[in-house]
């Protein structure tokens, strides 16, 4: 069995709102879409290797409040210290860059939905 890549779905309360925190704030490209009678329902983002799925939420999913409690999405990078100064520039609330125990460089965001970001880069101590 061969695995090439991984692609999280997540529902949003606002697709527009969402595509433009991962695109405009965090850089992620948007390459497919599904925009039934003309109204973005589905998207999904690259950046580098990464990808994700956006998923605007219906009337059958889950309560919002839920979502993504207790999961963290996790992108290894080349310098969480870029990535930090790069989207925060563009107005994305993060915290500053720290090391964890395991020496990863970390830098942690929230999205509107409350999805748990995490940009993190090995270093010397990992």
């Amino acid at each position: 069995m061969t695995i090439h890549q991984t692609a999280p779905l997540l529902s949003v309360s606002d697709i527009v709102e969402s595509h433009k925190f991962y695109s405009d704030g965090l850089g992620f490209n948007v390459t497919k879409t599904w925009e039934p009678d003309g109204k973005l329902t589905w998207c999904w983002l690259q950046h580098g290797g990464a990808a994700l799925m956006l998923q605007q939420a219906c009337a059958d999913d889950p309560t919002p409040g839920l979502w993504g409690e207790g999961v963290t999405i996790y992108f290894v990078c080349d310098d969480a210290d870029i990535v930090y100064r790069e989207i925060t520039a563009r107005g994305v609330k993060a915290t500053k860059p720290t090391l964890a125990f395991y020496g990863m460089n970390q830098t942690f965001m929230t999205d509107p939905d409350g999805y748990r970001l995490c940009f993190e880069n090995p270093t010397a101590a990992a």
